[in-house]
C-alpha cells in the first residue's frame, strides 16, 4: 500500500534528510505505478557557479525516477525562505499560486509530494506564512494534506520533535508520522536509545527508519532500501504504527 493524495515532508530541523524521505517516498509510490509529483515550495542556498549545492529536485529525480517536479521559488543564499528573499531582494514563495499549483497536480496525479524548507514552522514571506498554514489551507478546502516529519537520530533529536508534534498538534494539522532520514551505521548510545523515546513520542513504532548515505546509491539499490526501511503505508515493508 502506498500513500495516495497530498503528503508534506517537513523536518524537525534543517540536514535531517528530507530530501531523500522525500525520494523515497517517490521511489516506491512509482514502482507502485503511481504518477508522481514533487513539489519544492522554496530552494535555498543554490547558485550558478562552483560551492552551489545540487538542487532537491535533481537528488529526488536521479533516486526515484520522477521527473514531473517543480520548484516554486530558488534563493542564492542559506537562509530560511524568507529570510533568503529579502536579502536577495527576490520575492517570496506566493503561497496562494502554491495552493494553485498543488491543488492542480493534485487534480492529475495520484500522489503529490510537497516538501518544505527546514521546519514545520519556518517562515517563508514577512506575513510569517509557514508550511502548517499551507497544509491548513489545503485541509480547509477538504483536501486530506498531513505532514510526513523527518527527525534526526542523535542527541537534541527528541526535544525537537515533540515540539514539532505539539506545534502541529495545536494548529490541527495531522501528521503521517515521525521518520528517522539518516540512521548511522554505528549508532551510539545516544541514537539507540532515542530510537526507543522517539516510539514513546509517536505512540508506537516509527513510521520509517533510512540508513546514512543513502542518497548515495544508485536508483536501484536506493528503491531497495526505501522498501525496506519505510513503512507499509508508505509503501514499504516496515512494520511500523
Amino acid at each position: 500500500m502506498t500513500h495516495e493524495g497530498i503528503l508534506f515532508v517537513s523536518g524537525t530541523s534543517t540536514g535531517v534528510g528530507k530530501t531523500i524521505v522525500t525520494a523515497a517516498v517517490a521511489a516506491l509510490a512509482r514502482a507502485a505505478g503511481q504518477h508522481v509529483a514533487v513539489v519544492k515550495l522554496a530552494q535555498t542556498g543554490v547558485h550558478d557557479g562552483p560551492g552551489s549545492d545540487v538542487p532537491d529536485l535533481e537528488t529526488v529525480t536521479r533516486l526515484s525516477g520522477v521527473t514531473d517536479v517543480h520548484e516554486l521559488a530558488r534563493f542564492p543564499d542559506p537562509l530560511s525562505p524568507e529570510a533568503a528573499a529579502r536579502v536577495s531582494g527576490l520575492p517570496p514563495v506566493d503561497f496562494g499560486r502554491a495552493r494553485a499549483r498543488i491543488e492542480e497536480l493534485h487534480a492529475t496525479s495520484d500522489l503529490v509530494l510537497v516538501e518544505g524548507a527546514g521546519g514545520l514552522l519556518v517562515r517563508y514571506d514577512s506575513d510569517g506564512a509557514t508550511l502548517a498554514d499551507l497544509a491548513t489551507a489545503l485541509n480547509q478546502q477538504g483536501l486530506d494534506a498531513p505532514v510526513l516529519i523527518v527527525t534526526a537520530a542523535g542527541l537534541g533529536t527528541l526535544n525537537h520533535t515533540a515540539l514539532t508534534l505539539e506545534a502541529a498538534a495545536a494548529r490541527k494539522v495531522t501528521t503521517a508520522g515521525v521518520v528517522i532520514g539518516s540512521w548511522p551505521r554505528d549508532p551510539g548510545l545516544a541514537e539507540r536509545e532515542n530510537l526507543i523515546d522517539l516510539e514513546t513520542l509517536t505512540g508506537g513504532p516509527l513510521t520509517g527508519v533510512l540508513p546514512a548515505d543513502s542518497g548515495t546509491l544508485p536508483a536501484d539499490k536506493f528503491e531497495a532500501v526505501a522498501r525496506d526501511g519505510l513503512a507499509r503505508r508508505l509503501g514499504g515493508v516496515r512494520v511500523c504504527n
